[in-house]
Order: structure tokens, then sequence, then C-alpha cells
């Protein structure tokens, strides 16, 4: 007979901090995220760095591991949040940012993945980026395509961003 899991209320999870990485809240369940090592650092303080050379010109805002609720029942904490424009209210940002950038780690599953990236579409992120720091590639979903259609570059449209997966890893 399998465990009994402990549900957790949103209200719980949104007044917990927990040690190390932030958790992510799925219905009721705390879930670990995967952080990764060295690489996934080293990218993710690349993506910081690129969006902070961005702040004056398009008022991008780059934010690393920041709560997301995306439904009542679920909060997800991509590895970067971009928004544009003013400073997003709150502790835990309520409206779709305009990208979400996901950096894989080891331990990820490809079933986790597509139902955080089924999350973000339909909370109405305009555009996430995944990058695998072990194959060296990148993917662009655009929720304009469904995020059926997948590019293997980073880029955004209006405003048009692109940043090269090569740059990523010099």
């Amino acid at each position: 007979m399998p465990a009994q899991e402990t549900l957790v209320s949103v209200e719980e999870y949104l007044n917990t901090s927990y040690e190390g990485a932030d958790r992510e809240y799925v219905d009721g369940r705390i879930v670990e995220r995967n952080v990764g090592q060295q690489d996934h650092s080293r990218l993710e303080r690349s993506f910081l760095e690129f969006f902070g050379s961005l702040q004056g010109p398009l008022h991008a805002r780059a934010y690393s591991a920041q709560r997301l609720q995306v439904t009542v029942t679920r909060v997800r904490v991509p590895d970067v949040c971009v928004c544009m424009g003013a400073e997003p209210e709150g502790h835990v940002f309520r409206m779709p940012p305009f990208l979400l950038i996901e950096i894989l780690s080891q331990d990820d599953r490809a079933t986790d993945l597509l139902e955080r990236l089924d999350d973000y579409r339909e909370f109405h992120v305009p555009f996430v980026w995944v990058v695998d720091p072990r194959t060296k590639r990148g993917y662009t979903f655009i929720r304009e395509s469904g995020f059926d259609v997948v590019e293997s570059d980073l880029r955004t449209l209006a405003p048009n961003i692109e940043l090269p997966i090569e740059r990523l890893f010099e």
C-alpha cells in the first residue's frame, strides 16, 4: 500500500521559506526543483547579465527563481523570469511574464518539463526558452504557435530579442 501524501494549502506554501532551492507547489504537493550544478548556475548568471544589459533600452527585468502563481493550485519557480516595463507587484507574480527560461538539470524528466510548459502555455506566457547545458542546445517555445512550434534558437518577438546559443557557452 503506497504511503499517503500530506497535502498542503496554497496559503501555507506561500508563507513558507525553504532552505536551499525554493520548491514548487502543484495541486497541494510541495515539489522539489532540480537546480543543477555549476553549468546550470553559470547559464543562469549569463541570462541575468544579458537581460540586465537590456533593462535600460527595453525595460527588461530579469528575476532568478521567482515564484509564479500560474493557477489557483499551482506555483512554478522558473530559473529565470523576464518581465517588460514596470516592476511587477507582490512577492509572488500572478501576471504572465514576457519570457520564462528553464535550464535543464541532469535529473530533469521530460514529463515534468512538458507539464511545466503546459502550465506556462495555459498561463499565457508568450515565450519560453529551454536550454540544455549538456548538449549546448536551446529552444524557443512560442505561445502564439500553441507551443507546438519549437525553434532551435533563442528569440522573442515584439520586442525582437535574439540570443545566439553559442554566446552562452563562450
